[in-house]
């Protein structure tokens, strides 16, 4: 990532005067609205008395969501990406939409075109917690700017809660040499199929293989490394495996270390198959054999399941040259939760208007408070030093 990308001032609610870009009268508009995370957000937005317009493929559902959040609210039908664009380009006569908010994965397929698809001024923020989509996204901060728009990557528990650690953990010092962060969202599962964004974002994510920063560049490792055994503030332990998710780009940015690896509990961790990982990636990255895959996971029916935990846990871990390290955690409800109503704050902060346009990632336009503003809140361990 650039220097140029992602940058700009942390604005919040007491800055919207300021002056940045300015939304239109479209009001917010969610692309899929009739999923898990798209009705949460709708009901929250709805709750706060902003009226969302409802996108989907389907009418009839979308009539029921309507319902059951708002029933002044808007629905609009598209069947495809490209409708969805037409949609957009109709309503920009009327006024522009004010946000989109994007829950339609893999984001790596579908936010740039969808960000594209927007008239001049309009916000847009997604769920992705893609390493290759939030890249893509931050690289549009120069079109952005150029646009009058703001765009916000990774405003769900992926990325946010990471982040904000990692931003609380920098607050106040210099720049660390070395940060690992690490995500341990508890969530409750819902019964139904996990479906075909989710399986896509799940194995393009494996084909990928890992990435970490070392000396300033991304560099691809191997798959099934860097696991850690973390003891979490409440004393129960988790490990987490380093993974190549969208953290690991936040994190780089929100620290400037030279030195990022991102972790993740769940992803299984077990020596076995760790060992297989590497494989798998190889495997999956294989067009035919990838694409076989997300068809198969797509189907695969998720029983309910209480949460692992009480509370999700983001932590971030910096190490400055001299030895010195510092910790903190971000202490969170249950991660949809968590993710939902982060969506929902950040979609009505933008709806304000005075947001800085270009692209950036949550903590970083709002900062750490962004998390505090929905329930989350830090714990921080104490410096310590070494000889070195």
């Amino acid at each position: 990532m650039s220097e140029k990308t992602g940058t700009g001032a942390e604005a919040g609610p007491d800055t919207a005067a300021d002056a940045g870009a300015r939304p239109g009268n479209g009001g917010i508009w969610i692309f899929g609205a009739t999923g898990r995370t798209g009705r949460r957000i709708a009901a929250l937005l709805a709750a706060r008395g902003l009226p969302p317009v409802l996108v989907g493929r389907d009418a009839t559902r979308l009539r029921e969501v309507a319902g059951e959040v708002d029933g002044d609210a808007r629905t609009v039908v598209a069947a495809t990406p490209e409708e969805a664009a037409r949609r957009l380009a109709e309503d920009a006569a009327a006024g522009a939409p004010a946000v989109v908010v994007n829950t339609i994965g893999p984001f790596t397929s579908t936010a740039v075109p969808l960000i594209r698809a927007c008239p001049p001024g309009t916000h847009y923020l997604d769920l992705s917690n893609e390493l290759t989509s939030i890249r893509q996204v931050l690289d549009l901060h120069e079109e952005a700017l150029a646009q009058g728009s703001t765009l916000v990557p990774g405003a769900g528990f992926g990325v946010c809660a990471t982040e904000s650690a990692a931003r609380k953990v920098r607050e106040g010092r210099p720049t660390p040499e070395r940060v690992r962060v690490d995500a341990l969202p508890s969530v409750e599962s819902e019964p139904g199929l996990l479906g075909p964004a989710l399986a896509a974002s799940l194995v393009d994510g494996f084909a990928i293989g890992c990435r970490r920063y070392e000396a300033g560049r991304l560099v691809r490792v191997r798959l099934g490394g860097g696991v850690e055994t973390l003891t979490l503030p409440d004393g129960s332990t988790a490990r987490t495996l380093a993974v190549p998710t969208g953290d690991l780009e936040a994190a780089h940015h929100a620290t400037g270390a030279p030195y990022v690896t991102a972790g993740n509990s769940e992803v299984p961790s077990g020596r076995a198959i760790r060992a297989l990982l590497p494989l798998l990636a190889a495997v999956l990255a294989r067009p035919a054999i990838g694409n076989a895959a997300k068809r198969r996971l797509a189907r695969v029916e998720v029983k309910p399941k209480p949460p692992a935990r009480a509370h999700s846990w983001a932590r971030a871990h910096a190490t400055w040259p001299d030895g010195t390290t510092h910790e903190v955690w971000l202490r969170a409800a249950d991660g949809m939760d968590f993710t939902t109503t982060i969506a929902a704050e950040v979609a009505a902060r933008l709806s304000q208007g005075g947001t800085p346009p270009g692209a950036h990632t949550p903590a970083t336009l709002f900062g750490p408070g962004l998390a505090e503003a929905v329930g989350g809140r830090f714990v921080e361990g104490g410096a310590t030093s070494r000889t070195v």
